[in-house]
Parts: structure tokens; C-alpha cells; sequence
């Protein structure tokens, strides 16, 4: 998977209906997402797709015309705390393992950039999703904070989450 094979953009209305299955499927397995696993779909999509106001916006990943990830990008706090960017990402099953995870972070980080945060913190990496972890440390993220049995795992039960964070 080279950059050229994906395109990275604000995502749409009309996008959410690729959206929903990724969403669905990545919330359902219990193990990344505090979502409820059996989030229906109006509550998901009014979490996951953010207006695009101010410096907050939803992103698609696209591989030949098909959505196969998405990312919303909002500050970490309201005003003293707006210049910290909060993030998250879902990547379709199908199409994990190529790449798209780590070209995403890195266009959604530049974004952040051109908006001015000047850095970023993820509230809640599950302990248990090592794949991810090793993914933003990889990004210059270091964990800064670790909250113990912060999350009910659907198969490990109580685990820690990790609060990572990184300069811009």
C-alpha cells in the first residue's frame, strides 16, 4: 500500500453509510471502543460524526472508491484546553494490515498541524490493543498516564487504558 493508493478526505453525509459497517463491526467486538458494543446506529453516528465547526471534522480513508477507514479530529477540551487535539481512528477489518492505519495517522496529525493544535492526547487506549499502542508510540506518542481497570473488556474483563500524548 503506497500513499497514492489512498485518498484521505473531510468526510460527508452520503459517507456515513460506509461508515456504519466499519464503525459497527470495530464497536461490536467489545475490546477497542468503550461505544456499547450493540450501539444502534443513530448513536453512533451522532458520536462519530462531528459537525464541521471550527477545528473539528470527520475523515474518510478511500481505496478504490470504497471507504475503508475513518477518523474524527476535535479539540481535547473546550477553551483553555482547545490548542490539544483529540483524535480517533477505525480501520474495516478487511483492510487492516496494509498500511492505511499509519497513513491515516499521519494525515490526520498533519491536519491537526495546519489547525493549529499543538498537540495531541488519546484519553482512552486500551492496555490489551498492543497493535495500536506499538502503532502511535511508532508516531513519537509516549504514555503519560495509565488508569487501571478503567475498561470492561469484552474477553480480558477490567483492563487499563493508557493516555498517550505527543507535541505537534
Amino acid at each position: 500500500m503506497t500513499e497514492t493508493d489512498v485518498e484521505f478526505r473531510v468526510a460527508t453525509v452520503a459517507d456515513w453509510g460506509e461508515i456504519w459497517p466499519i464503525m459497527s463491526a470495530v464497536v461490536a467486538r467489545g475490546d477497542t471502543y468503550a461505544y456499547p458494543p450493540d450501539i444502534n446506529e443513530a448513536d453512533a453516528r451522532s458520536a462519530w460524526m462531528l459537525p464541521q465547526v471550527g477545528r473539528a471534522a470527520t475523515y474518510v480513508a478511500i481505496v478504490d472508491g470504497d471507504v475503508v477507514a475513518t477518523s474524527y479530529l476535535k479539540p481535547n477540551q473546550p477553551g483553555l484546553g482547545d490548542h490539544i487535539a483529540n483524535a480517533g481512528w477505525m480501520v474495516a477489518p478487511s483492510a487492516g494490515g496494509r498500511g492505511i492505519g499509519r497513513a491515516f495517522a499521519d494525515y490526520v496529525m498533519s491536519e491537526a498541524r495546519r489547525l493549529e493544535y499543538q498537540g495531541m492526547q488519546f484519553n482512552a487506549v486500551v492496555a490489551t490493543n498492543v497493535r495500536a499502542i506499538g502503532l502511535w508510540e511508532s508516531l513519537g506518542f509516549a504514555i503519560v498516564g495509565t488508569v487501571p481497570r478503567a475498561f470492561r473488556h469484552t474477553v480480558d474483563g477490567m483492563v487499563a487504558v493508557h493516555i498517550m500524548y505527543r507535541d505537534l
